[in-house]
This record gives structure tokens, sequence and C-alpha cells, in this order.
């Protein structure tokens, strides 16, 4: 039965991919990367953890669905700011320790992908920090794009983008009433950190839950949003090209 399942699987995968050869595709997908732990336990392993493991290892086959079909930007959530005040210290210091021996070591070895940060790395140990540091020096000027949400919180990093304005402004000797008169979207969007990035097209949260948890708040403002059932670890190609398909009917209709 697995062999006549997965046999149909790749042929509905074949098909997907042919109707979106001529589809509207995002330039920038962005991906809530949940329920690592939830998919470990309905597999059977005794240490959730493992879910962890599987989940930073399948950012790598995410990627390599994203160069496959020419989507050049990525984003993927990989620790909100809350689960590292949250979450239990072991599993805490497991989740980053994956980041730092799985996620940013493809990345920098894949030869393709510029890595980004987006978060407070003051929150995050000193490997962690400098590991994403020297992955963001060794991938300059490649062709993809990986944004790494680690330590992240949108409300933050909008916070943290009006300081930074505020100070660029007051060095230049602007005033509060000059500033407020002249102020734009663009303006605070040069202080984000995603700056230089293009807001996503297309958000994909996995696992059933259906909210944002504080994810690129600003950046996807009019991103699609699209929500899936299967826990992270068990994101398969056909769901990628299902939440492919989704965007592009729904781009479709928004552009007639």
């Amino acid at each position: 039965m697995k062999i006549v399942r997965d046999a149909l699987q790749e042929l509905y995968t074949r098909r997907l991919r042919r109707q979106l050869r001529t589809a509207p595709l995002p330039r920038h997908v962005a991906m809530i990367m949940d329920g690592n732990r939830r998919w470990a336990r309905q597999t059977g392993l005794d240490n959730v953890s493992l879910g962890h493991q599987r989940g930073a290892e399948h950012v790598q086959d995410v990627m390599g669905w994203c160069e496959d079909i020419g989507i050049r930007h990525m984003t993927v959530y990989v620790a909100s700011a809350d689960n590292l005040h949250k979450r239990d210290d072991a599993e805490t210091k497991f989740l980053l320790e994956l980041v730092e021996r799985i996620v940013i070591r493809r990345a920098v070895e894949s030869d393709r992908w510029q890595v980004h940060v987006a978060g407070r790395l003051d929150l995050l140990p000193d490997s962690t920090r400098n590991a994403l540091k020297l992955a963001v020096e060794d991938t300059r000027d490649r062709e993809f794009h990986l944004t790494l949400a680690v330590g992240y919180d949108g409300r933050n990093e909008l916070v943290d983008a009006v300081r930074s304005l505020l100070d660029d402004r007051a060095c230049a000797g602007t005033s509060l009433e000059e500033l407020a008169s002249t102020l734009t979207a663009d303006d605070i969007s040069r202080h984000l950190d995603t700056a230089g990035q293009p807001d996503p097209d297309l958000v994909i949260r996995t696992s059933g839950e259906v909210r944002m948890s504080g994810f690129l708040l600003w950046q996807a403002a009019h991103a699609e949003l699209y929500f899936c059932d299967v826990h992270w670890p068990g994101f398969r190609h056909l769901d990628f090209l299902r939440a492919l398909r989704s965007y592009a009917a729904r781009h479709r209709r928004r552009s007639a």
C-alpha cells in the first residue's frame, strides 16, 4: 500500500508542478515552522526534541524546493522571543544548537543561499550569535536569500525600528515636529530587521494553528496567508506546491 500511495503522490506532485509552470509565483515565501514536538509525539518518539532536529533538517529540503521553482527569498520562523523565555532551558539549548549545527551550516555549505537574520541577537547565547554573524559575513552576494527569525517578535521589531529611526533623525538634527510631518511607511521599513529584503508574498503556517504569533507583522500586511494541518517535519513537497497553487489562484482573483 505504501508503494502505491507514494506513486500516486509522485504523480500528483508532477501534475501540480506542470500547473505551476505558467502560474504567478511568490517572490518571497515566509514560513512558521510549527508542530515539531507534536510530530515527534505522533511519530512515537520518546524525546520530543528529536522533532526539533527533524524540523531543522527539513529547512534544507524546503530550500531545495524554492531553488527548483525559482523562489529566491525564504524566511523561516526558527524561534520567537517568547519561545526562548518560556521553554525549558534544556529544550531551548538543544534547539539553538540545532540552528548552529544544521540550519546555519547547511545554508553556508549550499554555496547558493545568503543568510540574513531577524530578531534580538542579545537574547541568544554567544555561540549562536557568533555563528549567525559569521554566516551573514560568509554568504554575501549569493543568488538566494534565507532569513532566519531567531529570538524574534514583530512588535519588538517595530519598537526597535522606531527607536533607530528617531536616533538617526536626531543625529541629523531633525526636530520631532519635522519628523512627524514627513514620516512615511518606507522610513520605518528601512529600519526593520528585514531592511533591503522584499516583503513576503505568501506566509505558510503548518500544524493547524491559524494565527501569526507576532511573525513579520509589518512585512506581511499584504501577504497571502496559507494554513495547513500537517506538522512541519511532515510538510511534504506536495503540501508546498498546494500552497503555491492557492497563492496563484488568489493572486489571479485579486488581479482580475
